[in-house]
């Protein structure tokens, strides 16, 4: 491994660098509160217990949680998804989607189309990955169970309204599943505003706290079956899972050295104000897409620069494959990002680009404009050169 600096751009698959206070945390957690919590009684237990407390505290907090025992810690947004689609469908039901979802909705739901017999509309988005509300209306069935959607494509960085979905299933009688993959920690969420009752978010992108962290926000109304059972450290006397919350979700030892890094990571986040983070991010993006639109045979992906988005912008260039890009920006300028297909096929087909895949570059709060400037400069250079040969 060489110790050339790293141009990292590759934040809406993990975000990078952290806060130094995230790092800070975990390693005072490991010296002072390392051990099992909710297993003891003794001091470091009862401090273990108060991190996972802490950490569930601060997330109602940017979320507008009324309770925040309705948060279930996970490993990860995919984690979370499984949590609430296995949890809440049972045999016969129908389930709205998108198609600009991540594997980790389309995969769960396709699994309980074989397994229970689910119903599942895959609403179109255009290629820009906009979603027509009417359409969806019209998927609405009496079978109708629950609206599985993104807030933000991890491939074309469209918005969908949630909002405006939310107003959708909550006259209609339906449940919203809303994965916050891309949002959590970027766009406002209020998830009492929003009529969401399900949010599944990362501890490890937008929040910016480490890999292995995440959650379910649950609804108090809602009653999902456990993904997993066992050990909770309370009610250990019962054969059955507990009903108590968030027990109930959370089966075996927490990541309690994770959620201690996660919780200073959302503190950073309501310190400096998601207006702010995405303000950033967002005048970094159509830097990004101004530069870009400028190099010859290149097609951007997604809603135009003046559509507000997250900070994903996603691209081909005729004539070039674009893992070779990829590849090319790592090893010759230090330049992290993404190719391929992103966990979102359908995604790929609204956005033609499924038989090729694309390259994504993504901003975070800590890139600057030099970066962005690199990047164009460097893309332009290796398309120059390819285009030559």
């Amino acid at each position: 491994m060489n110790n050339r600096p790293i141009l990292y751009l590759d934040n809406a698959a993990t975000s990078w660098p952290k806060p130094p206070a995230v790092m800070e945390a975990m390693e005072r957690c490991m010296r002072e509160a390392a051990a099992n919590p909710g297993r003891g009684s003794h001091d470091m237990a009862v401090r273990a217990s108060r991190v996972l407390f802490e950490g569930r505290r601060a997330l109602a907090r940017l979320f507008r949680i009324a309770n925040p025992n309705d948060i279930a810690f996970t490993l990860n947004t995919t984690h979370s998804l499984n949590l609430a689609i296995q949890g809440l469908l049972k045999p016969g039901d129908h389930v709205i989607s998108t198609s600009v979802e991540h594997n980790s909705v389309r995969r769960p739901l396709e699994a309980l189309k074989r397994k229970l017999g689910i119903a599942v509309t895959y609403v179109a988005t255009d290629e820009r990955g906009m979603l027509d509300l009417t359409a969806l209306r019209e998927a609405i069935r009496l079978e109708t169970k629950l609206v599985a959607a993104t807030h933000s494509s991890n491939l074309l960085g469209s918005i969908l309204p949630i909002a405006e979905i939310g107003e959708i299933t909550k006259r209609a009688g339906i449940r919203l599943l809303v994965d916050a993959a891309q949002s959590a920690g970027v766009l406002d969420i209020d998830v009492g505003a929003m009529n969401i009752d399900l949010l599944a978010f990362p501890g490890h992108k937008g929040l910016m706290g480490p890999q292995g962290t995440g959650g379910l926000y649950i609804h108090p109304e809602l009653d999902l079956e456990p993904l997993m059972h066992g050990g909770t450290g309370s009610r250990s006397e019962a054969p059955e899972q507990p009903a108590v919350r968030p027990d109930r979700y959370e089966a075996g030892t927490p990541n309690t050295v994770g959620i201690a890094g996660l919780t200073e990571g959302v503190k950073f986040v309501l310190a400096e104000t998601v207006e702010r983070i995405h303000a950033k991010e967002l005048s970094l993006t159509r830097q990004m897409m101004a530069g870009l639109q400028e190099i010859p045979g290149l097609r951007l992906l997604g809603p135009e620069p003046a559509i507000e988005r997250t900070a994903i912008v996603s691209f081909v260039m005729e004539g070039i494959d674009p893992a070779e890009m990829a590849f090319l920006l790592d090893r010759q300028f230090g330049i992290a990002v993404r190719s391929g297909f992103h966990c979102t096929p359908l995604g790929h087909e609204s956005a033609r680009t499924l038989e090729t895949g694309a390259v994504r570059a993504s901003a975070g709060y800590f890139t600057e404009e030099s970066d962005i400037v690199s990047l164009v400069a460097a893309v332009r250079e290796i398309g120059e050169t390819l285009r030559a040969h």
